[in-house]
């Protein structure tokens, strides 16, 4: 893992500009498992999987495979 891995890396404004698009569709998403999956403990998982996978998908915005921050 590269050294900055558990260090907070403020994005650039470009990068929060794909974050915050990368949010909006994300949103949307949720917003359709939301309203056609039948309440209960799977839709509970999918959607905190979901939640986890766009987290996940602003790490990949801001850093390389290797770790390091993407600049």
């Amino acid at each position: 893992m590269h050294e900055t891995t558990f260090e907070y890396l403020n994005p650039t404004d470009a990068q929060k500009s794909q974050m915050a698009i990368v949010r909006a569709a994300a949103k949307q998403f949720c917003d359709v498992l939301d309203a056609n999956l039948p309440e209960g403990p799977d839709k509970t998982y999918v959607i905190r999987k979901h939640r986890e996978n766009a987290m996940w998908a602003n790490v990949a915005i801001t850093r390389n495979p290797d770790g390091s921050p993407r600049v």
